[in-house]
Parts: C-alpha cells; sequence; structure tokens
C-alpha cells in the first residue's frame, strides 16, 4: 500500500476480530512509534501495551463514566495506551511539546498497523484520573490517547450509531482549513 492509499483510506473502526496482531508485527509498530520526530530529541512518549483480552476488558471498566462510550475496546486482541513523560518535555516560546511529540509518534504507530491491515481509533474519552490511579502510572506521566488495535470486523449497529455520533465519516473541505498567503 502507498502513501497516499495509507493516509486517505485511515478511518477510525471500532469493531474487531478477536485475531491477535502477531508479535513482529506489534514490534514494528512500536518501533514507528520509536522513530518519531520529536522537540530537540526528547522522545517523551511512552506506551502501554496490553495483549490479554482480559486485561483489556477490565482496563475498559475502569476509563470513567466518559468511559463507558468506548465500552467497545473490550473486545480488542490490543489495545496501546500513549502516555507523555512530562519530564522529557522540551518548552518553547511558552509551549509545551510533550503532547504534540506523543500524538506524532503514536499516528505514525497506527500508520504502520494499517499498512498490515490492522486498523485502530484514536480515543480520548477517559477520565485521565481514574485511568492513572487504575495503571499506577509514574506522576510525570500524562495519558495523552489510547487506541484499539486489530483486523476490522463488519460494523454492528452500536459500532454505526457510536460512528455516527463521533462524526468519524466528516472532513472539513480543504479550503475551511487551508489559507494561501
Amino acid at each position: 500500500m502507498d502513501a497516499k492509499e495509507l493516509i486517505f483510506g485511515r478511518h477510525s473502526v471500532r469493531n474487531f476480530l478477536p485475531d491477535p496482531v502477531p508479535e513482529v508485527v506489534l514490534a514494528d509498530i512500536l518501533e514507528a512509534g520509536r522513530l518519531a520526530p520529536s522537540a530537540q530529541n526528547r522522545q517523551p512518549w511512552r506506551y502501554l501495551v496490553f495483549t490479554d483480552n482480559g486485561k483489556i476488558q477490565k482496563l475498559a471498566q475502569n476509563c470513567g463514566l466518559v468511559g463507558l462510550s468506548i465500552f467497545f475496546i473490550r473486545k480488542a486482541p490490543c489495545l496501546i495506551i500513549a502516555c507523555a513523560d512530562t519530564k522529557s518535555n522540551v518548552r518553547i516560546n511558552n509551549q509545551d511539546y510533550y503532547l504534540v511529540d506523543t500524538a506524532i509518534s503514536f499516528h505514525q504507530m497506527m500508520l504502520m498497523a494499517r499498512s498490515y491491515g490492522i486498523e485502530s481509533c484514536w480515543l480520548a474519552a477517559f477520565s485521565e484520573k481514574k485511568l492513572r490511579g487504575y495503571l499506577k502510572i509514574p506522576e510525570s506521566w500524562r495519558i495523552v490517547a489510547m487506541s484499539p488495535f486489530g483486523y476490522p470486523a463488519e460494523k454492528s449497529l452500536y459500532v454505526k450509531a457510536i460512528s455516527s455520533f463521533a462524526g468519524s465519516n466528516e472532513r472539513k473541505a480543504l479550503g475551511e482549513i487551508v489559507q494561501f498567503l
């Protein structure tokens, strides 16, 4: 799959086959994140990887009230939580870069996954406080996002409804977001 097909065909997937993500593929996905650019090469990203479905189901119950909308992650064969270590932050012109750096890294992982036919769904609907307590992560870490990873399955009625609510297929026209100066 070429870069254009990889990027233009990317979309949020919320229903997965139970097939596991092969270890060699998962290694490439994680390596793609590791190789991402970051401000002053600080590499603030830290990843928590879940491949045990029982642990993913338990995690889904610990995402807080707002996290109830993402209970579809329970069926994912792999879930990755993207964290940023604020100790590795760079601050330039009063702007912290740990969130941007981690987002770039995580997106590279999603594109690498897609190159193997593995889809994902960027999620931020969780209580960071509740999830932080459950995961017992270091104080300096922030939870940036999470995503299920897996081979896509047919959309269920629930998945169609949640995708519609999320506006997943709606994109602004280039004229709304680009200005040539």
